[in-house]
């Protein structure tokens, strides 16, 4: 990351909405576009929470992220990162273990312009930034053992990110491909929006994300417990994402107003 400018490698397309651009407008940031924006309040006319829910699954991340650093995961592999917004995952897991090492993944060329950001972290650890697709396991894979021991456990965060990859693409299969190489002691940790509790409201916004080029596949509980196959779940399971040990962080202003539609969980691999 050094030496060059980001952006003079990357090709940022402004012509459609991008989840990682979309869920920056959502938390307040400025790293988005029109394009961005004009979607996210079509999702806004349809779930003036969606803000909340964002926010809400960002601090999931963070609790998740101590739990593990507390449970003695020295190493993190974040696909999906998103744009910088602290605190990210590096400090909070290096606030519990300075030495932990963190590599991030991203596929949108906005998030490799502010990816420096990422990369602030201890002297004692280590950080690194991936621009890579979640359905690019290999490169994933490849990248991140130049940083991570592969031999120890590494804790894998997909924070709502696979309702942006279909069933077609294999999601589920995507999903085990990481796992498998992930030694026994790893964790996957995970969130992803549902219809479950808002069916129409979940149709609509599926519908018109579709329209604008973006991919909207929201699971049901069964279909999105299928993704910790085989592993151990950490207490207290599958929940929606505030409810996951809440004592671990602050709460979310507005969480609990009304219904989360997603779920999140932990899981140990044997």
């Amino acid at each position: 990351m050094t030496g060059q400018d980001p952006m003079s490698a990357v090709q940022i397309d402004t012509t459609r909405p991008h989840p990682a651009r979309m869920y920056d407008w959502y938390l307040g940031g400025k790293d988005n576009y029109p394009v961005d924006e004009e979607m996210g309040r079509q999702m806004l006319t349809l779930d003036p929470r969606v803000p909340v829910m964002a926010r809400v699954n960002r601090a999931f991340m963070q609790r998740a992220t101590r739990w593990l650093a507390r449970d003695g995961v020295r190493q993190f592999l974040d696909i999906g990162t998103g744009i910088p917004t602290e605190p990210n995952l590096h400090q909070v897991a290096q606030e519990t273990a300075p030495g932990a090492r963190v590599v991030y993944c991203d596929n949108d060329p906005i998030v490799l312009a502010h990816a420096a950001a990422l990369l602030r972290g201890t002297d004692e650890g280590a950080t690194e930034y991936l621009q890579a697709d979640v359905r690019d396991p290999d490169a994933i894979l490849e990248g991140a053992k130049k940083v991570l021991d592969f031999t120890r456990p590494v804790a894998l965060s997909l924070i709502a990110l696979l309702h942006f990859v279909s069933g077609e693409d294999g999601a589920h299969d995507l999903v085990r491909r990481l796992l498998a190489e992930l030694p026994p002691g790893s964790y996957l940790v995970m969130t992803h929006a549902t219809a479950d509790f808002t069916p129409e409201e979940s149709t609509a916004a599926t519908e018109k994300l579709r329209a604008a080029g973006v991919t909207l596949a929201l699971r049901s509980r069964e279909e999105f417990t299928r993704f910790f196959d085989g592993l151990d779940l950490v207490e207290p399971g599958v929940e929606v994402p505030h409810h996951w040990h809440p004592e671990l962080g602050e709460p979310v202003p507005g969480q609990d107003d009304g219904v989360i539609p997603g779920y999140g969980a932990v899981g140990r691999k044997a």
